[in-house]
């Protein structure tokens, strides 16, 4: 099995509305056709990180019983998307009709709004129970950040074209993996939990096999394999960002989302104990 535990469909009548939607939500921005720039993608990290924190609200028991299933994965990729995407059709005609300066800030300042009060929600939550613990969330942004900077150091001096390239949508898929990374890393490792995916866990179990475990953990090889990979995908996308930069930054997009809901999600879930 591929799929992480938990990973299940909600009911068809939440489903079909979702699906019919987001299907509108896509098809209207294909015919509005917004720009896609490497601020566009980073416009968008606040709603990847908003993504993460309506999945973390549900696994602590914060929503109603009746609409808690959307909220599971993978309900809560698509009812994040849908709100992204209206977001971004709704910033797209404010800035046609001169409301508004530029797509991507209206996109970004929404999403950060969107996330900052629902991850305070979550925190005041918890807040009367005592559990909240920030040391090692705090412990993996900085790590994240001194790792990303190595790598985007290195690309740059090794590999200076797909760097320029890739530009800031490229730092932010490292920045992203890196810290899905370090964050489960330090979870399997220092916190005890347990990973979900099994590809990962597969990975942490061999990083747990090496005689290296008894000294720097597990969770190194994950690191490693997540930062080399990002790398590897920014070498591979440099020549279709080049020729089609809308489509190649969108999927670049996509694939820093994969990262940093996951590693927002492990550092909310550790910070709320």
């Amino acid at each position: 099995m591929v799929l992480p535990e938990g990973f299940a469909l909600p009911p068809w009548y939440f489903l079909v509305p979702l699906l019919v939607v987001l299907g509108g939500v896509v098809t209207l921005l294909w015919t509005v056709d917004p720009p896609v720039t490497d601020l566009t993608v980073l416009a968008f990290a606040p709603w990847m990180m908003f993504g993460s924190t309506l999945h973390v609200l549900y696994q602590i028991d914060a929503y109603p019983d009746g609409i808690a299933v959307l909220f599971t994965t993978p309900s809560v990729y698509l009812v994040t998307a849908t709100l992204a995407g209206g977001i971004w059709l709704l910033g797209s005609f404010l800035y046609a009709a001169g409301l508004q300066r530029s797509i991507a800030r209206f996109v970004g300042v929404t999403g950060t709004a969107f996330f900052v009060a629902f991850a305070t929600f979550a925190v005041v939550s918890r807040w009367g129970e005592g559990v909240l613990d920030p040391f090692w969330p705090v412990i993996a942004v900085v790590v994240t950040g001194i790792v990303t900077a190595i790598a985007w150091l290195a690309l740059s001096l090794w590999f200076t074209e797909v760097a320029a390239v890739t530009s800031i949508t490229g730092a932010l898929v490292v920045f992203s993996h890196t810290l899905d990374g370090v964050s489960t890393a330090i979870g399997y490792d220092v916190l005890g939990t347990a990973e979900t995916v099994p590809l990962s866990r597969l990975l942490l179990e061999a990083g747990g096999s090496l005689p290296t475990a008894a000294y720097i953990g597990s969770g190194w090889l994950f690191v490693l394999v997540k930062v080399v990979l990002s790398l590897l995908i920014l070498g591979l996308f440099k020549e279709y960002v080049q020729e089609t930069p809308r489509q190649g930054r969108t999927i670049l997009g996509l694939i820093a989302a994969v990262g940093l809901g996951p590693g927002v999600h492990n550092l909310l879930l550790f910070t709320l104990g």
